[in-house]
């Protein structure tokens, strides 16, 4: 039937169900015959069923176009040129730009996708990612070149290369990083992320070989600590030399020889030749001192972690410094949150370095008004704890920032400059991390990072 309106064609079906009705009972009435009443009703049927199926027509399209969106079948469409009337007419063309609106923002989404993994696939950092199973779902051919592992289809895999990499890779929070040396070739540095994808939790992980900028900083680290020792040792053996060489001519022109035999020298000789071995014996001593100095950095012994309070910590160091302290007219103050807040570390050591903290920054004050050191612990954004120590001296140049951790660099007249050396290859071996930020005439403040 074509009808030209929707709403025409339901009332034009209404009414013939009605009149088909009134027919039938009146020659149901009349003739009194059932067979013609079941005809009738027969035909009342069929016209409500066509009433019905007619009536339907607009949520068998609705049905059909959220089954399009829903599988993501943008190949269907829906007449625009409809006989059922304008409103049939509208809702297929919004079905249409629907379906047209979709199908594009698909295609943009397809285009991200190979956007995205196409550069995954050639970028220099090895990316994988898995989910909470363990099941691979993203493995780049960096990842696949720095691994080297056939058929790599689960994170336990990684234990083919190495079970530590394994054990470190299950147990890194989101945001957290290691490195581990695998071989000689291979020095990786791996780092972690966490995201979700359809309910689903998954981890995404950066593989970089970091051997060859660690030859890099190593060799620069040697020619840093080559340069140190030609100066100390040059400092120190060019006047020795001179000296034991001039000591050589006062003995070969000055010494006399008497009628008796016994060798003698005047008193100017003499003096000068008393100052001479008293100059080498303090240089030599210094040398000895600086050779000392060098093997306690180098010779720093193994933590030996256990958990342990830092309020204790901090009010034993108090304790033992408050005579030094109180000679020096400084205040130490003690600032932890949460209050029985712990440590995993060597309390000897990190002990050690508050120590050399502590007295820096008491040597910092000398010449400033706030004569107060504060001991700070707490918990970071990654939830480990750290320590600060605080003083408001004179501060740090910014010359001088990059270099204070360099063994034997010093700005003090006095001491070997290893004692930050030493207090950032301790944090080294815990894992953690000492860094130093300063402004000059004002504040600095070194943290002790841990994890």
């Amino acid at each position: 039937m074509g009808f030209r309106s929707f709403s025409l064609g339901i009332l034009i079906r209404v009414i013939a169900i009605v009149v088909t009705a009134y027919v039938g009972l009146y020659f149901f009435l009349k003739e009194n015959s059932v067979a013609q009443g079941l005809v009738f009703v027969i035909i009342i049927i069929f016209l409500a069923s066509n009433l019905i199926s007619f009536g339907n027509i607009t949520n068998r399209k609705i049905t059909r176009f959220l089954e399009s969106i829903r599988y993501s079948d943008f190949s269907s469409s829906f007449t625009k040129d409809s006989k059922l009337g304008r409103s049939f007419r509208e809702m297929n063309m919004s079905f249409n730009e629907v379906i047209e609106a979709f199908k594009k923002t698909r295609a943009e989404k397809e285009e991200q996708m190979l956007f995205l993994q196409i550069m995954i696939q050639h970028i220099n950092t090895g990316i994988i990612s898995f989910d909470s199973r363990g099941k691979i779902g993203v493995i780049n051919g960096a990842a696949k070149q720095l691994l080297q592992i056939p058929q790599f289809k689960d994170i336990n895999d990684l234990g083919k290369i190495s079970i530590e990499l394994l054990k470190n890779v299950l147990r890194l929070p989101p945001g957290g990083s290691f490195s581990i040396r695998i071989n000689n070739e291979l020095h990786l540095n791996v780092q972690s992320a966490a995201f979700k994808m359809e309910g689903q939790s998954w981890t995404l992980l950066s593989f970089q070989n970091i051997k060859a900028e660690l030859q890099k900083n190593e060799l620069q680290a040697w020619q840093n600590l080559t340069k140190v020792l030609r100066h100390e040792i040059m400092n120190s053996m060019t006047p020795i030399a001179s000296l034991a060489s001039s000591l050589g001519s006062i003995l070969e022109e000055d010494l006399k020889e008497e009628e008796n035999g016994n060798l003698v020298m005047d008193k100017d000789s003499y003096l000068d030749l008393s100052e001479g071995l008293e100059t080498i014996s303090k240089r030599s001593a210094g040398l000895v001192s600086f050779v000392n100095a060098y093997r306690d950095y180098t010779n720093i012994p193994q933590p030996v972690p256990s958990f342990f309070s830092i309020r204790e910590l901090l009010d034993n160091i108090c304790v033992l410094l408050k005579e030094e302290m109180v000679q020096a007219g400084i205040h130490l103050k003690v600032e932890v949150a949460p209050s029985n807040l712990n440590v995993y570390a060597d309390q000897d050591l990190i002990q050690m370095i508050l120590i050399n903290l502590i007295k820096n920054a008491k040597e910092a004050m000398e010449n400033t008004y706030n004569r107060t050191i504060i001991l700070k612990a707490g918990v970071n954004k990654q939830s480990f704890p750290f320590i600060q120590v605080i003083d408001h001296g004179e501060g740090i140049v910014p010359e001088a920032m990059e270099r204070i951790f360099v063994p034997f660099y010093t700005t003090k007249k006095t001491g070997s400059g290893i004692g930050l050396a030493i207090s950032r290859q301790i944090m080294n071996l815990h894992k953690g991390s000492l860094g130093v930020e300063s402004v000059v005439g004002e504040r600095t403040v070194f943290t002790l990072d841990f994890g």
